[in-house]
């Protein structure tokens, strides 16, 4: 079978794909960097596939900052190893008020931050009002924090219309109670989000703006203490001896290195300098299985990889141009020549395992060259036009290749007259700028959930302060639709109002759906107890080098 341009594209790239991250500074002189030595008994070298942005909670939106914050932080609220059922963090136990308003958590005690100083009710409410109040001093906004992850989740900051927390009570040293706007199932799930690690307060107010960065320190509760990061090269980490969960963690020291290239990741894995590693290409799999000394690991997909189209630029501002791409892309061939059996490509922004709140009624826009070329014709693009795609710097579980894939876009689309220049920049500033306006015109991302509900998947992209990445474009019904279904208890009602969402979104195509993947993990295996979690990330605090 002849393959397409794109396809031997692929191939070669293969052989040479290097990511450049143009920020990073040299590493320190006493790193071997390109040949570093095999990992140590009671030292835990991860493999991360960039590095993360920062280490502030509720201030990050990207996993490769989410997982160091997991070693480091608690939340309130956790989840059980390997699923999205919730289990006791820092607080022993919630409830909720007869009106569904009130949520009450009771907190863990005797547990201290690494800096020694108390874990208490006050350290909550700390944390918790420098991400929801804009004027709260420790937020230190005037130096660019955001908090975005808390407006996509919670709906606004404190004092706009949206916002569904309303106050935060200090009810003793050891209780805390959040006050809704109105009724949410899924807050206890919400705020188990790996976002929002609770941070001690004295570190915070003593490091300002620097918190989380590389020119300070960052302090939680976890099991892991944090010692030391070398910009573009890794982050250092520490046992905790003094970690509430008794027997945990079970090693020393716990390395993560950044390494962008799934190639020079695996690589590394089989020389024993990495211990375990993750987002690796669904290609690299048969590799793994000839290696006696590595495990492919499966992490379960709760996933979405999609094309963001910015309908705030004119070209996309007409749905006949942005149903025109969806019928110019082969996403099914895409999908099997990028990810084999690890992906699957559905008419649906939220996750196969969600099937029960998605509509019976629509199927993926087929792969139509003549079809997108009557709409784009139709919308008065009879000779296409240029569009800018950019794609990620570094590997995600979702697109865990961007290039190639990004190129295979890129080939479909000028098949139809849409002459498409690539673009790409380092991974923070990717983040940031798609939502400066005026965005990207046309972008790659990805979303894992942070909790096993459609509502993770939606209100984050599509609710109020979820889109300004696409120019602010809003639907009213599908926010009338997702705040109905908020605030709705029955799982079957629920699935009806999810699936008229789901229908409007198909329809206007602002965020096309790409791949629901199942990412390729691998380790040592000398390596035991890791215990990969659908949500994307998950503490290390039982994993062991035997």
């Amino acid at each position: 079978m002849k393959l397409p341009k794109w396809r031997f594209a692929f191939l070669a790239i293969i052989c040479t794909f290097t990511i450049i991250i143009t920020n990073c500074s040299k590493p320190a002189n006493n790193i071997n960097t390109t040949n570093p030595p095999p990992s140590q008994q009671g030292v835990l070298v991860y493999g991360s596939g960039g590095p993360p942005v920062n280490l502030e909670p509720g201030n990050i939106l990207d996993g490769n900052s989410l997982i160091v914050q997991q070693q480091i932080y608690n939340r309130l609220v956790e989840f059980k190893p390997g699923t999205t059922e919730l289990q006791p963090g820092l607080a022993n136990s919630w409830s909720v008020s007869k009106d569904g308003k009130t949520w009450t958590f009771k907190l863990r005690p005797g547990v201290k931050f690494h800096d020694g100083t108390d874990f208490n009710a006050e350290a909550v409410k700390f944390n918790v009002e420098r991400w929801w109040d804009a004027k709260n001093p420790n937020g230190y906004r005037n130096a660019g924090k955001s908090y975005e992850i808390w407006q996509q989740l919670f709906g606004g900051f404190k004092g706009q219309p949206n916002s569904l927390l309303q106050n935060i009570v200090l009810v003793d040293n050891s209780t805390v109670q959040f006050v809704l706007k109105q009724p949410f199932a899924a807050f206890p799930s919400a705020i188990a989000s790996g976002y929002f690690g609770i941070a001690s307060p004295t570190a915070i107010k003593k490091a300002g703006a620097n918190y989380g960065t590389p020119a300070a320190i960052a302090v939680g509760t976890g099991p892991f203490i944090f010692k030391e990061w070398r910009t573009g090269d890794r982050i250092l980490l520490e046992k905790n001896p003094n970690y509430w969960r008794s027997g945990l963690p079970k090693t020393n020291q716990l390395v993560i290195r950044f390494i962008t290239d799934p190639a020079a990741r695996l690589a590394q894995l089989r020389a024993g300098q990495i211990d375990f590693t993750v987002d690796l290409a669904p290609d690299q799999n048969k590799e793994i299985e000839q290696d006696s000394n590595l495990v492919a690991v499966p992490r379960p997909s709760l996933n979405v990889g999609y094309l963001a189209l910015n309908p705030s630029y004119k070209p996309l501002s007409d749905v006949r141009v942005r149903q025109a791409i969806a019928h110019a892309i082969n996403k099914q061939q895409i999908v099997q020549a990028f990810w084999g059996n690890l992906g699957t490509n559905d008419a649906h922004f939220t996750a196969p395992s969600l099937n029960w709140s998605q509509s019976a009624n629509i199927k993926p826009y087929e792969y139509n060259s003549d079809k997108a070329k009557q709409l784009l014709a139709q919308a008065g693009y009879p000779n296409g036009f240029d569009l800018e795609l950019w794609y990620m710097p570094v590997s995600r579980p979702y697109f865990p290749t961007p290039k190639p894939i990004a190129e295979a876009f890129a080939a479909d689309l000028n098949a139809v007259g849409i002459r498409v220049k690539l673009n790409t920049k380092d991974w923070a500033a990717y983040l940031e700028d798609r939502r400066n306006p005026p965005g990207f015109q046309a972008y790659m991302l990805g979303w894992t959930a942070d909790y096993g509900d459609p509502d993770n998947f939606y209100y984050p992209h599509f609710g109020p302060g979820g889109t300004t990445d696409l120019g602010n474009w809003k639907n009213d019904k599908v926010i009338q639709l997702l705040n109905q279904a908020r605030q709705t208890g029955e799982q079957s009602a629920r699935g009806k109002l999810y699936a008229q969402v789901d229908e409007i979104l198909h329809q206007e195509t602002v965020r096309l759906p790409i791949v629901h993947s199942q990412p390729l993990l691998a380790k040592r295996k000398n390596i035991e107890g890791w215990v990969p979690s659908p949500l994307g990330s998950e503490n290390f605090e039982a994993v062991e080098k035997k």
